[in-house]
């Protein structure tokens, strides 16, 4: 039988008795009334028992009680015990995990919704120069570099800042924000000191090598195009021979200029002005025209007079390598589209052809160092595969990006994005 059946039970019984009683006595409501104060009076002393033992926080052993309330002080015990066995689980899962990312080589902070330091591991403490007691610090007064203050303000965690250690100069960080819970952060700062000493020197490596082919290329072409012009035609091997190496010596020239404009791109200060981007389109598109010796492919068109801040000659290489391509990829006789136009959140040029198109496996590669799409084509494509590289430069020095869609058989289209911010007059 259940505990509240019993309980029924009991009432019922003393219910039949008092109603015997009072038959037999004749006082029956005076008795019944004693009866319902006397179980209302218990019931207050129950609930004054229970309300001081919960308001202790149920600590010690309960109070002594009988039928349901016996049964409420069981339960309460009963869920206050496996409570403190699953904070006991829990505690050990979070030493655990502090143990772990105490081990952890890379810094680790939580951050609090109103960016105060919730926690830190050892590698955090070292790097970031923290102390124990930074604990509810706004990490902004700790860690004060702009770069690092602008990128937690900006939301904007997709990509990481890369900053010097506070403690040490020499250390370089990749530090990197993910948002997760309700409001919360998890910084994670890398130590990449070494990867970007590696970087440094093979950028290093690649200009001076650049630079010092520059002028025994400019020799060899110098003698080759001395020796064609003394040639009688009389040899047709040596006539051939001639026309290989000034080809195979300009394409050398060619992929060396490419490669010291690259490594300009990723050393020199920027140095912006106002372009008057349409006018410079029309030049473009007027030497492309030229460069094809051909009816006219191209058709621009001007939806915008806006003029944007940046570097004319960085943007002229850019949208010549993009126009360039089009130019080449896609059939004689089919037209390439040049249109810069204004939207609500960019100025955006976009070069349109109707060429064989890129694979989606092949898209997230094009726009890396000396890769090339490989294809069977009619006709041998020139180039150095440096192109798409630079035009990823440009655009990254001037705070736009690359959208590239493009179908197979059908054509790409390269659209580069830049930020409203930019317009200048």
């Amino acid at each position: 039988m259940g505990i509240w059946q019993k309980e029924i039970t009991k009432l019922l019984l003393l219910l039949l008795a008092t109603a015997i009683f009072g038959a037999v006595t004749g006082v029956f409501l005076p008795i019944l009334l004693l009866l319902m104060l006397g179980i209302i009076v218990r019931q207050i002393i129950q609930i004054t028992q229970f309300e001081k033992w919960i308001s202790t926080g149920g600590r010690g052993k309960y109070p002594k009680a009988t039928g349901i309330w016996e049964e409420i002080y069981y339960h309460i015990y009963r869920i206050k015990k496996n409570e403190k066995r699953r904070k006991k689980k829990l505690g050990k899962m979070i030493d655990q995990f502090r143990q772990s990312t105490e081990a952890l080589p890379d810094a680790a902070i939580v951050l609090g919704i109103d960016d105060e330091i919730d926690w830190a591991n050892k590698a955090a403490r070292d790097v970031f120069g923290l102390q124990q007691s930074d604990k509810g610090q706004r990490i902004p007064n700790l860690i004060r570099f702009p770069e690092f203050i602008s990128y937690l303000k900006s939301g904007d965690y997709k990509e990481s800042v890369i900053l010097p250690s506070p403690v040490d100069n020499r250390i370089t960080l990749e530090v990197r924000i993910i948002p997760y819970g309700a409001g919360l952060r998890l910084l994670l700062a890398q130590d990449v000191t070494q990867l970007k000493k590696m970087e440094r020197m093979r950028k290093d490596f690649v200009a001076n090598v650049s630079h010092e082919l520059r002028t025994p290329l400019t020799v060899l072409k110098g003698y080759l195009e001395t020796l064609q012009d003394l040639d009688d035609e009389n040899s047709p091997l040596l006539t051939n021979s001639f026309q290989q190496m000034l080809g195979q010596t300009e394409r050398m020239q060619h992929l060396v200029d490419d490669l010291l404009l690259l490594a300009r791109l990723e050393t020199q200060q920027k140095k912006t002005k106002c372009v008057n981007v349409p006018e410079l389109l029309s030049q473009i598109c007027k030497e492309g025209d030229t460069l094809e010796n051909a009816s006219r492919r191209i058709e621009l068109t001007l939806e915008t007079a806006v003029h944007i801040r940046g570097e004319e000659q960085e943007l002229r290489s850019a949208f010549t390598n993009l126009l360039s391509n089009a130019l080449k990829y896609s059939p004689e006789n089919s037209l390439v589209k040049v249109r810069w136009y204004q939207d609500n959140v960019s100025i955006i040029l976009a070069i349109e052809d109707q060429g064989e198109g890129i694979t989606k496996v092949e898209m997230p590669r094009i726009t890396e160092r000396f890769y090339r799409i490989e294809t069977k084509r009619l006709k041998k494509v020139n180039g150095t595969g440096l192109g798409l590289a630079i035009v990823k430069h440009v655009l990254m020095r001037h705070d736009a990006h690359l959208n590239i869609t493009s179908e197979l058989g059908k054509g790409s289209c390269f659209s580069c994005r830049f930020p409203i911010c930019r317009i200048c007059m």
